[in-house]
């Protein structure tokens, strides 16, 4: 849901590369239109960042409402429609590779219900596969709304290492909830993962919110970015991918299929797996490296009016820490409430 809004967003809203405003100079123009970063900046404070950095500390209260409800049946409709399981075979084939178990709580499925599952994984796979072949022979044959003068071997590399970077950062936000349900002690034979935890709740969740901006502000700029690397733009005068219709040619013009390409490649797929092994996850140098950018992007200030908007929300709402409810780990141990799952 939100790579679809962002790739949205950037089809929508992102001002043109010679667009005129207030009598800007040509500096201020390059930085923050042709870079698409008021865009960005935008759709960041007003619309995401605000409400993450409530959410990061104030969970229970956060999702105490009927908005929260319909965004879960929403994004289950979503996932029931198994456009996107393919995740689930990255997930399984990398599990494999490991050679290591992962418990699952869910009861075994049926005969009717593993049918349906891996008929949706091979729909798609053949979504997946689809979106790949057109997005790559749109940039090889110069169709994308990529800016003039990036080779085509260029934009493809910009591309996957856009993912990986995005997919770190998205893995590394589920793989610190599941660290922070943990005691302290479960860290210290993991050298990194214990560096990048005590970094992050130092002071208590000071870095947290702080991360979530840095994070957020990192995620959002790649994703505009990898929108800007595969929305197909075809001109009237030029053939269309695989000779589509001009219905389809709108499809691929709405940058749909980039998307898709990012949720499974450069999300979901990195979510999947922080989930089964967070330390694992979080036990390399890179999740630090990236954990210390985004706080340094937190301290800039750039995107601080965010804490602002979210310090408004907050009084209104009378969000409450969920410490105040269910203690830290270690009370929780103490008072024999320790998490099952840990």
């Amino acid at each position: 849901m939100v790579c679809i809004m962002v790739f949205l967003i950037n089809f929508a809203g992102v001002p043109k590369s010679d667009a005129e405003l207030w009598g800007f100079g040509n500096p201020i123009k390059d930085i923050f239109f042709s870079t698409s970063l008021v865009t960005i900046l935008f759709a960041l404070m007003v619309g995401q960042l605000n409400t993450q950095v409530n959410s990061a500390v104030c969970t229970l209260d956060f999702c105490n409402n009927y908005f929260a409800v319909f965004t879960m049946v929403f994004a289950l409709g979503i996932e029931f429609t198994g456009i996107l399981h393919v995740s689930y075979l990255i997930q399984m084939l990398v599990v494999k590779l490991s050679g290591r178990k992962v418990e699952s709580e869910d009861e075994p499925r049926t005969w009717a219900q593993s049918t349906f599952f891996w008929l949706r994984c091979l729909m798609s796979l053949a979504i997946l596969c689809f979106c790949c072949a057109v997005t790559v022979v749109a940039l090889f044959n110069e169709q994308t709304t990529m800016w003039k003068g990036v080779p085509p071997v260029g934009a493809l590399i910009i591309l996957v290492v856009l993912m990986c970077i995005v997919g770190m950062l998205e893995g590394m936000q589920i793989a610190f909830f599941a660290v922070s349900k943990m005691q302290h002690s479960a860290l210290e034979n993991h050298y990194f993962a214990k560096k990048t935890v005590d970094l992050l709740f130092q002071g208590g969740d000071n870095n947290l919110p702080g991360f979530m901006i840095g994070r957020q502000l990192c995620v959002v700029s790649c994703m505009f970015f990898v929108a800007r690397v595969t929305s197909v733009s075809i001109d009237d005068d030029e053939d269309s991918i695989f000779g589509a219709p001009p219905a389809l040619q709108v499809l691929f013009e709405t940058g749909l299929l980039g998307a898709t390409i990012l949720t499974i490649f450069g999300s979901i797929a990195w979510q999947l797996l922080a989930s089964d092994f967070p330390l694992f996850f979080l036990s390399n140098p890179i999740a630090y490296a990236l954990l210390r950018i985004c706080l340094f992007v937190d301290a800039s200030g750039i995107c601080s009016a965010a804490r602002i908007i979210a310090a408004i929300h907050k009084a209104i709402a009378g969000f409450q820490l969920d410490v105040t409810y269910i203690g830290t780990a270690e009370d929780r141990a103490g008072n024999q409430m320790a998490d099952e799952s840990y």
